[in-house]
């Protein structure tokens, strides 16, 4: 009998996948340049660094390769809500656009009719690196002469120490890491951080021999990696810094020509620091001397020496001081000459942006009060000096930060947004613990559903994020957000009537930087200075053209105003600056809130992937024999805390960290945590001098079982 012939299916007709250029959004200095998989309007698939792009060279980190659980996450913030419950339950209900917005600009406007504009406080920060829709609420803020904001969460003290020294945000080319001979990786993980700073420095090891130097508070995925791991104390690397450029001076490795020509006093250096020995420093830092002694040869041995400098070691009360210490060593050797030697942190100082439109610095009145982001929680509970003599803050617009888990001194912060006289409305693509506190979450879009221009913070690039897809819902970008708030509170300026595209074009065309047009065809502009310039061969950024080894700390040039922490006390000369928050009978422990390798600060710890490269729960790394001496087992409930509060999480008993020291790699959202009390629980809001900023990573504290 014949057997029957089934049909065969059809091949199913495949959609081609559209490959659309972008940029990474985050704080992340990396600002890598990317290629989004386009599956259809609404969706996309893998993210992919670019090739063709010489720093990001094709890598990028996991968190953003998997993007696809942020855009498609279940949870996003599709639709604006309106509080129906208690301020804090997260009870809301839905309510349309045009209803939102005006009930916002009504409590705004009612806020200002009570107590006069500066009651309004618009807070943001770094949610998005794109210029658009980050500084775009300054608009808003200029147009309405509402309080003004100092940004002092994270560049403050890492910004001030480096250009103590050289006058300038501004380094190094990073793509030269791969032309050096020795990397010095100083206060970051990169590893977890940084990627593209592995990429260079793993190439010159491979094609030059180059030796890794990593410097840091415990032994994470970086110093893991390093030809010579140097573990220090926190608060310590001041000591450190010192005691390698004792040994550089004893060792006749300091280049005198170099010194006599580009340094301001290397003679009084070179005599100040003949007492700070590697056995002086070890009794500081706890890093035997012998290691100091090895990494101060390696200096010495390789002119085309690269500091690296992040910033996790400024993230202390004394981190100005640090960072500074830290950047003098290229200086005694004259790595600067060499390529491939010298010094980068940041590279702020050379995009030469005006944001005049943008930012609507033109309706700026500089009589406005400005207010210090990291006092949030002081200024939110009336304290008068935070409030700096004016009214107290009744309204808030939050856009692209989630104050109420990544500020410091977090039941500060709590008490200040749970008074009922406080309007706030968050707009964000998350309920995070900060929109649970509002009385009107507003859906925000992501990066790929909105265009933005982008520069590099660890690179020389200015990039374009063009829109590649269609947001949720009904998902509105910063732009639209603040631009009909602005129409509804009854302000004009020409940004608020331009597109995102407009205003990119307007804003490079302004700067210097040509047109949209072109910086879409070419996908990225290269600003890097040249050799001479990058490496201040023509003199450093001050008037005699030398670098400062005597910094004058209260004029150090500085983008923002806000003076703050005891300024007067800070060291004439690199040392180690004994104003951190040293441990006592009380707190026998230091605590650092590291970055993870899963999380950056808040975002992403709402998707899975990076939940599960976090272990699934926040934890406290201390060594094995400061847990054996509490009884502490390893993966056991324990409590740490301090006179700011306590914090409830699991032991990890490794031995990567030194005795004394515990380490929380954060940020976990509160809620994963016992109590719903996060990590900033036990961080301090004490303004770090000369120029303020939170000293996260700076913290005493007590540890025992749950």
């Amino acid at each position: 009998m014949n057997q029957a012939i089934r049909p065969q299916p059809k091949a199913a007709v495949r959609t081609p996948i559209r490959i659309a250029p972008s940029a990474c959004p985050h704080d992340c200095p990396s600002t890598c340049a990317l290629e989004i998989e386009v599956l259809d309007q609404h969706t996309i698939g893998r993210v992919h660094g670019a090739k063709d792009n010489d720093y990001t060279a094709g890598v990028i980190c996991a968190k953003v390769a998997r993007y696809a659980e942020r855009v498609h996450h279940p949870d996003r913030l599709k639709h604006p809500l309106v509080r129906k419950g208690p301020k804090g339950s997260g009870s809301f209900e839905p309510i349309s656009w045009d209803s939102a917005l005006d009930l916002v600009a009504e409590k705004l406007l009612d806020a200002e009719r009570r107590l006069g504009p500066e009651t309004v406080w618009p807070y943001y920060y770094a949610g998005t690196m794109g210029l658009v829709m980050r500084d775009g609420i300054h608009r808003l803020r200029h147009a309405k002469k509402y309080s003004g904001f100092h940004t002092t969460i994270c560049v403050n003290a890492a910004y001030v120490g480096f250009a103590a020294g050289t006058g300038k945000i501004m380094g190094v080319d990073p793509r030269e890491m791969a032309k050096s001979d020795l990397i010095v990786i100083w206060g970051t993980n990169p590893v977890s951080t940084q990627v593209n700073v592995m990429t260079h420095a793993t190439r010159a090891r491979k094609e030059r021999g180059a030796k890794i130097v990593a410097i840091d508070v415990y032994m994470n995925g970086t110093m893991e990696q390093a030809d010579l791991a140097v573990m220090v104390k926190p608060g310590t690397d001041g000591a450190l810094a010192c005691a390698v450029m004792h040994c550089l001076f004893r060792d006749s490795k300091a280049d005198w020509d170099y010194l006599n020509k580009y340094t301001d006093a290397p003679r009084e250096l070179e005599a100040h620091v003949r007492t700070r020995t590697p056995q002086w420093a070890e009794a500081i830092t706890g890093c035997p001397a012998a290691t100091i002694e090895e990494f101060a040869a390696l200096v010495g041995a390789n002119k085309r020496s690269f500091f690296r400098l992040g910033y996790g070691f400024s993230r202390s009360r004394n981190g100005p001081a640090n960072m500074h210490a830290a950047s003098c060593i290229p200086a005694i050797t004259g790595a600067w000459l060499h390529e491939g030697g010298g010094a980068f942190h940041n590279s702020a100082d050379i995009y030469h942006w005006n944001k005049s439109t943008l930012e609507g610095q033109d309706v700026r009145d500089a009589k406005v009060r400005m207010l210090d982001q990291s006092r949030i929680g002081a200024i939110l509970t009336g304290d008068h000096a935070a409030l700096a003599g004016g009214p107290p803050v009744t309204a808030l617009l939050i856009q692209n930060t989630n104050p109420v888990s990544v500020c410091p001194d977090q039941e500060v912060v709590k008490r200040g947004f749970a008074r009922e006289d406080l309007f706030t409305c968050v707009h964000e693509q998350f309920m995070t613990e900060t929109a649970q506190m509002a009385d009107v979450v507003l859906p925000a879009t992501m990066f790929m559903e909105h265009d933005d221009v982008y520069q590099g913070g660890g690179h020389q690039y200015i990039q374009l994020g063009a829109k590649a897809i269609e947001p949720p819902g009904e998902c509105r970008s910063n732009h639209e957000v603040i631009c009909a708030l602005a129409k509804r509170l009854g302000v004009s300026h020409p940004g608020f009537d331009m597109t995102p595209r407009q205003m990119i074009d307007h804003t490079l065309q302004k700067s210097g930087w040509g047109t949209l047009a072109e910086l879409e065809a070419k996908r990225w502009i290269d600003c890097q200075p040249d050799f001479e310039t990058s490496h201040y061969i023509k003199g450093f950024n001050w008037p005699d053209g030398k670098f400062r080894f005597k910094p004058d700390w209260p004029n150090v040039p500085f983008r923002s105003p806000v003076r703050g922490g005891p300024v007067e006390q800070m060291p004439k000369l690199p040392d180690h600056w004994t104003i951190i928050e040293e441990a006592d009978a009380e707190h026998p422990f230091r605590l650092t809130t590291s970055p993870s390798r899963g999380f950056l600060n808040s975002t992403f710890n709402e998707t899975p992937g990076s939940r599960a490269q976090n272990r699934g729960r926040p934890d406290v790394m201390i060594h094995p024999g400061d847990a054996a001496r509490l009884g502490i087992a390893d993966g056991a409930a324990v409590i740490l805390g301090n006179k700011r509060g306590q914090v409830q999480l699991h032991a990890r008993v490794f031995e990567g960290v030194r005795q004394g020291v515990l380490i929380a790699e954060s940020i976990w959202p509160n809620s994963a945590y016992p109590d719903g009390r996060g990590i900033n629980t036990v961080t301090g809001a004490d303004a770090i001098a000369p120029y303020g900023g939170a000293a996260f990573h700076d913290n005493k504290v007590w540890i025992k079982p749950a």
